[in-house]
């Protein structure tokens, strides 16, 4: 099955919002399972749907969803950047009260309140999470499937980890200007020893986070392992967006591996939706032209709710059709 091809390790699944990426991304999962695949399925999306539609409770680590045959499985998670932001920030605020003198030590802590706040914190939370969670496809799973947020949110997650391993450089070369400038002063003055731990230990915080980011930038960026599904519908607005996703996913030479067409209406269910099988036609007559050298899949509609194993088992067995 293209989707579930062995040598991938990194999947994301995105397009539009409402779409059925949720859906799709977990049955390709279940797919990959079946195959003897060890999964897991991240929910990026701040409206986490995972757990919903596996009927089952999923938080920010791996839940076991389903056993598949041969030893596979799919794990499911849901990012919670609050939690991610806590952790980071209780982090720094242990390195910046071992620097900073007693007074000082109350400003910092609102000063990392506010960062709490920040622009641009809860997608450097996520970014964070998606981090951690590709390099579990390296030790403890064959492939994990990122069930990403609506189109925008998730392209600008995917250029944020080259931004911040270059923000991460700039803030190592002030340190490093910082840590000649203090042995200067402990050289002077004899003291400073707890400064000087502590500024090592933001030094070694900071390079690890580069080389975090770094990983990263190279996974999403390695066609090999790593690919991107855009899910559509064959609707003029859903196309247009998928068309636009295609084009920035090229240019941040993330490899596109598929484009899904969900929802595909039945030609043989009476005239209604007959006629809209043929405006569908149109649309991905237009898809394949713009984008000649991705496959394009085409999954059912599919009568009732796709919630539960049994509804998803179903959808799999569509896709390995596909």
């Amino acid at each position: 099955m293209l989707l579930t091809d062995e040598r991938r390790r990194i999947l994301f699944v995105g397009g539009k919002g409402g779409v059925g990426k949720t859906s799709l991304a977990s049955a390709t999962a279940l797919a990959r399972a079946r195959e003897g695949g060890r999964v897991l399925v991240v929910s990026t999306d701040p409206a986490h749907n995972l757990g919903h539609l596996w009927e089952r409770d999923v938080g920010d680590e791996p839940v076991r969803l389903v056993g598949g045959s041969g030893g596979g499985f799919v794990d499911g998670m849901e990012i919670d950047p609050e939690r991610t932001i806590t952790r980071h920030l209780a982090a720094v605020e242990q390195t910046m009260i071992g620097m900073l003198p007693e007074r000082q030590h109350a400003q910092a802590r609102e000063h990392l309140e506010r960062a709490r706040h920040a622009p641009g914190s809860h997608e450097s939370a996520v970014l964070e999470r998606i981090a951690e969670a590709a390099e579990l496809a390296e030790r403890e799973y064959d492939l994990v499937i990122f069930d990403t947020a609506p189109s925008g949110h998730t392209l600008r997650l995917l250029a944020l980890p080259g931004q911040l391993a270059g923000w991460t450089d700039t803030l190592l070369r002030n340190r490093d200007r910082s840590e000649r400038f203090s042995a200067a002063m402990r050289g002077l003055t004899g003291k400073g020893d707890q400064a000087s731990s502590s500024e090592a230990e933001l030094r070694r915080t900071l390079l690890r986070r580069r080389e975090r980011f770094d990983r990263l930038q190279h996974a999403i960026t390695d066609a090999e392992t790593c690919g991107f599904v855009v899910v559509f519908t064959a609707e003029a607005l859903p196309v247009a967006e998928t068309l636009e996703v295609v084009e920035s996913l090229n240019g941040m030479q993330v490899k596109v591996s598929a484009l899904l067409a969900n929802r595909r209406s039945p030609a043989d269910a009476g005239e209604l939706l007959q006629a809209r099988r043929q405006v569908e036609e149109r649309h991905l007559g237009a898809v394949r032209t713009a984008v000649p050298g991705v496959p394009v899949l085409e999954v059912p509609l599919v009568a009732g709710e796709l919630t539960g194993a049994a509804a998803l088992g179903a959808l799999a067995d569509l896709l390995v059709d596909a």
